[in-house]
């Protein structure tokens, strides 16, 4: 991939977000293979690269086929973004960096990270210029509509003269969590005022019509990430691509969805083997939500032991 991958994509440009324990190996993979342009990574620690490496290398290695590939860093310590910057980019060899400024959970806010470096414009400066300076990749970052009263344009005007590539924006504020509506209107907002970057809009994207409402309604924009709306359905970028481009898309049957399912099921054992059947559980539960006799599939399917039950299973 060329360094500024993100400038050689087609528009909309629809990237798989980050999300911690689901966008692992063999779900980027899935959602690319089901037309995905961009795939992040979960969210990995800058102190753990900073300290010790290992294991949070584990979680972002990845398979060629997962390009164009971002891998997203949290923390709240400029000199270990500085150093996992340079770890990542060395050892990894992704297509980009994302700094997740973004992140409402308890965990990661309470120690600084995340949504809760909005508020702080100067310490913000400081991580993302760590990141920059230490990579020749492109770097984007993820924020949230706004916390308190910092809000996503005041986030955005503290931090555009520096050299970042895009911007995902999930348009609800931290106090709104996951319940509130969306605002797509601020990621337009955003994009006047940085016109020569890539500004996504992120949240509550979960039908191809939510897709194509957005990307009407908001032109500006340069494409949207999808998350949640993504569990069960990977193929969702394929119906949004379909219905921009003919006005309509195709509905999944259950022969196609078991298909893609036992495809994923095969991903998980060859990456992960008996730990990768336990976490293909619940996204087996999601693939067949909806369906006649559901719920008594589903309770075979998150008991299973290997990939030839699931199979079998599903005959």
């Amino acid at each position: 991939m060329p360094k500024n991958f993100w400038k050689q994509l087609e528009r909309p440009i629809l990237s798989l977000a980050p999300m911690a324990g689901i966008t692992d190996s063999a779900f980027r993979r899935i959602c690319r293979e089901n037309g995905c342009d961009v795939a992040y990574s979960e969210m990995a620690s800058v102190s753990a690269l900073f300290f010790k490496p290992a294991r949070t290398l584990e979680l972002v290695k990845f398979d060629s086929m997962e390009r164009p590939y971002v891998v997203q860093l949290f923390g709240n310590d400029p000199a270990h973004f500085a150093k996992a910057t340079q770890i990542v980019t060395s050892q990894v060899n992704p297509d980009g960096i994302d700094i997740n400024f973004g992140c409402p959970a308890k965990k990661v806010f309470g120690h600084g990270s995340g949504c809760a470096l909005m508020p702080q414009p100067e310490l913000a400066r400081e991580i993302i210029a760590a990141v920059c300076d230490n990579t020749d990749l492109p770097v984007s970052i993820k924020i949230r509509a706004g916390i308190r009263v910092t809000t996503a344009i005041h986030f955005i005007e503290s931090i555009k003269d520096l050299p970042f590539a895009a911007v995902m924006v999930h348009g609800r504020t931290y106090e709104g969590g996951f319940s509130s509506a969306p605002d797509f209107a601020i990621a337009e907002e955003i994009k006047k005022i940085i016109p020569d970057k890539i500004v996504l809009a992120n949240g509550g994207i979960h039908t191809p019509e939510d897709a194509k409402n957005i990307l009407e309604q908001y032109p500006l924009i340069d494409g949207l990430g999808i998350a949640r709306g993504a569990w069960g359905k990977p193929y969702l970028f394929a119906q949004i691509k379909e219905i921009m481009t003919t006005g309509k898309y195709t509905e999944y049957d259950f022969t196609r969805i078991r298909k893609i399912a036992i495809r994923h099921a095969e991903l998980l054992w060859k990456n992960k083997a008996t730990i990768g059947i336990f976490e293909i559980r619940k996204h087996l539960a999601w693939y067949f939500k909806g369906f006649p006799k559901a719920s008594e599939l589903r309770q075979k399917l998150v008991q299973t032991g290997s990939v030839e039950e699931i199979k079998n299973i599903l005959k």
